[in-house]
Order: C-alpha cells, then sequence, then structure tokens
C-alpha cells in the first residue's frame, strides 16, 4: 500500500474526478509548505525586525519572479512532455525530456547568474524603491539570485515527478525543507541578527534540500524511464518541443512579473506602511491561491497523460469535474478570509493600522478568487493538451491591457489634496477586474476547442 502510494499514477484509467481530487490534494498540501517559505519569512522579519524589514522582503519578490521566468518555461515544457509521452507509454521521449530539461536547467541557472547580478540594485533603484528599505531589497535578492539552483532544480525536478503522477513524495521532500526552512529563519534571523539576509539564506538552503530529495527520488524512478548519460545530451527535437511548449509559460509569467513591477513602482509612492500592507496581503494571498494553482497544474498533468493516450473524452470530462471542484475549494477560502481575515493579518504585525489597512484591501481581492478557479482549471486543461500560447495571450490581455492601466488611471481619476496619489483601494480593484476578465476570456477560447489540435506528435 505505502508503495503504491508513492508510485507513479496512470491519470488515464478510472473516474476523472477522483483521480484529479487524489493527485491535487497532496499538491494543495504542499503548495502551502512552499507557500510558509515565503510567509515565514515575512512573519519573522516583521515580528524580529520591524515593518519595514517585512516591506523589504514584498518590494523584492516582484522582481525575484521576474528573473525566474526561464525555469518557469523550462518547467511547464518539461512537465507537457513528460505527461504526454508517459500517456503515450513512450520510454525513449520521456528520457530525452527528462534528460534534456535537466541539461538545459543548468545553462539557465549559469546565464542568469551571470547575467542578474549587476543589475539587481539599478533595477531597485528604477522601481522607486524607499531608502529605507532599499538595503534589506538589495540583499534579499542577491541571496536568492546566487543561490538559485536550489529554487530552480526543485520546480523542474517536481514538476517531473508530478508529470508521471506522482504528487505525494513531492509533498513529503517539500514538507522537509519547509521545516528545515523555518527553524533556518529563526536561528538567522532571532538567533544571529542576520535580518533580511538571514531568511534569503534559509530559504536557499531548504530548498536546495528539497531538490537533492528529488533528484534521489527520480533516479530510482528507472521502471519508467532510462536515467543514462546519453539523454542529458541536449537533442535538437526536444529542446525545440521544450522551447514550443515552455516559451508560451514563461513569457506569461514574464508578463506577469512585468506587470507587477510596473504596479509596484505605484505602490511604492504610497510609502511603507501600504507597502508592507500589501506583504501581509501577499502572503494571504499566497495560501488563499494554492488549491487553484493545485487544480491548475494537477489539470496540466491530467490533460497531458489523456491527450498522450488519445482520450480526449477523458480530457472534457475531467476539464468540467475539475473545474467544479476548484470553484468549491475557492469559494469556501473565500468565506475563510472574509470571516477571519482580521486574526490572519494579525500574525505578520502587531501594527493595529497595518492589520485594518491589509483587512480593508483583502476583502476587495477575496471575491476574485472564484474566477481565478476558473481560469487556471481551463488553462491547465490547454497546456497539458500543449497550447500554451492561448493562456499567454490571455495573461497579456488581462495584465498589460486592463490591470496595469487601470491602476494607474483609477489612481488618476480619484486624486484629491488630501490623497494626492489616489485611492489605495485602487490598486487591488484593478487586480480584481483583471481575474475576472481572464475567466470569461478563458472559458470562451476553452470551448472554441482550438488547443485540441496541439498534442506532441509521437
Amino acid at each position: 500500500m505505502l508503495k503504491k502510494l508513492f508510485a507513479p499514477t496512470d491519470l488515464t484509467q478510472g473516474t476523472p474526478w477522483k483521480g484529479i481530487l487524489q493527485f491535487t490534494f497532496p499538491m494543495i498540501i504542499g503548495n502551502i509548505a512552499q507557500q510558509l517559505y515565503s510567509t515565514v519569512d515575512s512573519i519573522v522579519v516583521g515580528q524580529y525586525v520591524g515593518d519595514n524589514a517585512l516591506a523589504a522582503v514584498g518590494s523584492a519578490m516582484p522582481i525575484l519572479n521576474m528573473l525566474l521566468v526561464l525555469f518557469v518555461g523550462i518547467s511547464a515544457g518539461v512537465n507537457i512532455m513528460v505527461s504526454q509521452y508517459f500517456g503515450a507509454k513512450n520510454r525513449e521521449g520521456l528520457s530525452y525530456s527528462i534528460g534534456n530539461g535537466l541539461t538545459v536547467t543548468a545553462i539557465a541557472c549559469l546565464i542568469l547568474m551571470l547575467a542578474a547580478t549587476p543589475l539587481v540594485k539599478p533595477m531597485l533603484v528604477m522601481l522607486n524603491t524607499p531608502e529605507t528599505i532599499l538595503q534589506g531589497c538589495y540583499e534579499y535578492l542577491m541571496i536568492s539570485v546566487i543561490g538559485i539552483a536550489g529554487m530552480a532544480y526543485y520546480n523542474i525536478l517536481s514538476g517531473i515527478i508530478r508529470g508521471m503522477g506522482d504528487s505525494v513524495s513531492v509533498l513529503i521532500y517539500l514538507l522537509v525543507a519547509t521545516v528545515i526552512n523555518i527553524g533556518l529563519d529563526i536561528y538567522f534571523v532571532a538567533g544571529l541578527n542576520m535580518g533580511v539576509a538571514g531568511v534569503a539564506l534559509a530559504t536557499v538552503i531548504a530548498q536546495g534540500i528539497s531538490s537533492v530529495l528529488c533528484i534521489i527520488k527520480l533516479a530510482r524512478m528507472r521502471q519508467e524511464f532510462d536515467f543514462k548519460s546519453k539523454f542529458f545530451a541536449p537533442k535538437a527535437q526536444y529542446v525545440k518541443t521544450m522551447i514550443r511548449l515552455g516559451l508560451p509559460s514563461g513569457l506569461t509569467q514574464m508578463i506577469m512579473s512585468s506587470a507587477m513591477i510596473v504596479v509596484q513602482s505605484l505602490t511604492n509612492q504610497f510609502g511603507e506602511q501600504f507597502i508592507a500592507a500589501n506583504v501581509v496581503i501577499m502572503r494571504v494571498d499566497g495560501f488563499a491561491m494554492m488549491p487553484n494553482l493545485s487544480f491548475g497544474m494537477a489539470l496540466t498533468t491530467y490533460a497531458g497523460q489523456n491527450v498522450g493516450a488519445g482520450r480526449y473524452d477523458r480530457v472534457t470530462k475531467g476539464a468540467g469535474q475539475g473545474t467544479l471542484l476548484a470553484v468549491l475549494f475557492s469559494t469556501v477560502i473565500t468565506g475563510v478570509i472574509l470571516l477571519f481575515g482580521k486574526g490572519l493579518m494579525g500574525v505578520f504585525t502587531d501594527t493595529r493600522e497595518l492589520v485594518d489597512l491589509s483587512y480593508r484591501l483583502m476583502q476587495i481581492l477575496a471575491v476574485g478568487y472564484i474566477a481565478v478557479a476558473v481560469t487556471q482549471s481551463l488553462s491547465g486543461i490547454m497546456r497539458g493538451a500543449g497550447d500554451t500560447v492561448t493562456p499567454m495571450w490571455i495573461s497579456l490581455l488581462t495584465t498589460v491591457v486592463v490591470r496595469v492601466p487601470l491602476a494607474y488611471g483609477l489612481c488618476y481619476l480619484t486624486r484629491t489634496p488630501e490623497l494626492p496619489i489616489g485611492r489605495q483601494e485602487c490598486i487591488q480593484i484593478s487586480l480584481v477586474s483583471s481575474w475576472v476578465l481572464g475567466a470569461l476570456v478563458t472559458t470562451i477560447f476553452y470551448r472554441l476547442g482550438r488547443w485540441k489540435k496541439k498534442a506532441i506528435k509521437q
């Protein structure tokens, strides 16, 4: 029984919703654990260092996400290839996808470390980062960039393992790393007084450990694929497919991160307290988004395996059942946030004004999580089938065309002598508006069915 729990799962068999839920549940727990990385960072610096340190960590995150677009693309491409080749029982294609994915990741890590290091401080200055938090942001980003390999390989390796239907092993390794991260956070910050640099170092070490555990697991899965040196040598057919599938997902992440950075520049103008409030919101938002992201990732694997097996009837059925599950989870989470939001905000800071501001802004966002559930689920189906371009264009529409202009426009229209920059709530209103539009457009393109023609040729 235990061996079966940690074994690859064939999602082309059985009742769709049961398989999706069974596969998704460990991912929800795992994604919550992963969110604890940044949440514990925020709690520790907020409680032991202060609100400015909390703001420093939050201001660094959009830039860090921007720097990770390479790995988002690689991970997305490899995950789709692995799930489709696994579903088709194509051992050679699966072996080359895994080996080439690990090699390309190593190259990307080297490029990022060399290219990003000299750009960190100029980017922070360009974004009007307040002088009081500039050094903290810089330290957090530099340590994260130098230790990027752990984060990159965990994301790639966990995606590969999940693509073969094993979400439980990834969960166990992540839980181990999360416990290590929490312990190191407290030791480095409360014990050694390392401040923001301490939480960054703790995260880098914990993610490195989780990636090592994943590679050990992968090396033991040789009954599914061949783990030989020849499969690590880049092969044009597989690298091109990886780029074709992964580039749109990487660009999607870049678009979203770019929009966050542009909006962050506006956010910074409201001052340290509003920046800190947004950090608190992002942490709670991260947990609220976990079911949506988990169902999206699970449906990518589900669709990939069934498309690889030629079971489009199961893909359609699973899309409806999986989306309904995601909406139900999001509805419950929205209720929890609305009922217990102030208590959640109080975990991060003792400053009453900051708690009240964070809760007021969070109430605006809460209503949008159901829309995100629809977007993530149906986008996951399209990506798993090989259509990563359509979700990219939808992200471009909702973030660049809608969210950024709406945020600046609403702030401009609400300016008064007392509020020279505008109302703070405009930032959250623009985000919710983009979420609702994204759900509508994604549903339309899913129903058009063009994603059914994008499968990898076996």
